[in-house]
């Protein structure tokens, strides 16, 4: 069975990574005002509301919408509409950069496998060459063989030897 090859052959051009890393710089400027470090105390500290909690939430922020009289008096609802408007909006960011996320690992595990696949093609090469005593190729097989686990019948590594 025939290893499968360049599963990942779309490479971003010079002019495209550039723009990339500009608009996170970008995003990381807009944002740097309201980016906080909290300390693992502090996170546990102050958690983070479970979806039970955003529902009630929510709701309480429904009951100030619609019946503005039933709002406690204790309440800065200016900051509290602040607050809920803020969090809306870094939710949806929150979502779009993770499917960026999702997206950017999935291509890299793509050029990973490929570079990986490679890279055996390469060693299988150099260990043949280094049988037939090829200049420079006895060098780099015994500087790539420390990379493989070694057994008695193979120096393909063993998660990659294919299943009979």
């Amino acid at each position: 069975m025939m290893g499968l090859k360049n599963l990942n052959s779309t490479h971003l051009s010079s002019t495209k990574i550039t723009a990339a890393q500009d608009a996170i710089a970008s995003l990381e400027s807009a944002l740097a005002e309201i980016t906080i470090n909290l300390s693992a105390a502090d996170r546990k500290k102050y958690g983070s509301i479970n979806e039970q909690n955003k529902l009630f939430v929510n709701k309480v922020h429904d009951y100030h919408q619609s019946q503005p009289n039933l709002s406690a008096p204790e309440v800065d609802w200016a900051e509290f509409e602040r607050d809920y408007t803020s969090r809306n909006h870094m939710e949806s960011m929150i979502s779009r950069l993770e499917s960026i996320i999702t997206r950017l690992n999935n291509a890299k595990t793509l050029h990973d496998f490929d570079n990986y696949q490679s890279a055996l093609v390469d060693y299988s090469f150099t260990t043949y060459k280094a049988g037939t005593s090829a200049p420079g190729f006895e060098d780099k097989y015994k500087d790539l063989k420390q990379f493989f686990i070694k057994n008695s019948t193979s120096t393909i590594p063993p998660d990659n030897k294919q299943k009979e």
